[in-house]
């Protein structure tokens, strides 16, 4: 993959060499996991890489597309995995970075919340990454288990990298991502099967990393 130069971004001198220097997976996630959470206190928000990191707060669709920018800066396709739950159980969708490392698969999340973050490259495909997810994607009040789709890896290169500094938001993007192919992940006729999480885990399930009274947010 040709790595993104500088003048393709958009970005300023500053900007990209911050990214520039996430040479890993791994130094990309320690960096999103620096960044507060964008509690989007003042209205919806699609922000592109560039106003974000202007912003210095992102959620985790901007969290992805840093992510997808630092990866494609380092020279790795800037894919992404759309990750569906089940709206009508209040169940909250999220989107993560793909990388691979030979024939397995990892991800990179920003999430507030303490399972569904980073993914080391042991998986054979995106739908056993997805599954990982699984376990832990359950609502905090009734302990449900929502997760209940997966979307085709999607490389954002076929857009060009006019995302990446525009001052626009990227709701456009949002329609892509719903448009693409989506994988189910629980068999048909399986939801009675699964078991609530327990007292246990919806504690574990109320950690959370940035406090919605951070005032930079």
């Amino acid at each position: 993959m040709k790595r993104l130069s500088q003048k393709e971004s958009g970005l300023d001198t500053k900007t990209y060499a911050r990214l520039a220097r996430l040479s890993s997976p791994i130094a990309i996630q320690d960096f999103l996991d620096a960044l507060p959470m964008n509690w989007e206190k003042g209205g919806d928000t699609h922000h592109s890489p560039a106003r974000a990191l202007l912003a210095k707060k992102a959620h985790c669709i901007e969290g992805a597309l840093i992510a997808a920018t630092a990866l494609w800066i380092a020279g790795e396709p800037p894919l992404l995995m759309d990750l569906w739950a089940d709206e009508e159980r209040d169940g909250e969708d999220h989107l993560v970075a793909l990388y691979k490392r030979g024939r397995y698969w990892g991800a990179v999340s920003k999430t507030n919340h303490a399972s569904i973050r980073f993914r080391d490259p042991v998986y054979r495909t995106p739908r056993e990454l997805a599954l990982s997810y699984f376990h832990e994607w359950f609502v905090n009040s009734t302990g449900e288990k929502t997760l209940v789709a997966y979307s085709k890896p999607y490389d954002l290169s076929c857009l060009g990298p006019g995302w990446v500094a525009t001052k626009e938001d990227l709701w456009h993007l949002d329609e892509r991502l719903n448009a693409l192919p989506h994988y189910p992940l629980v068999p048909a006729g399986y939801e009675r099967y699964l078991r609530r999480a327990d007292v246990m885990e919806l504690r574990a399930g109320r950690l959370i990393e940035w406090e919605k009274s951070d005032p930079r947010t």
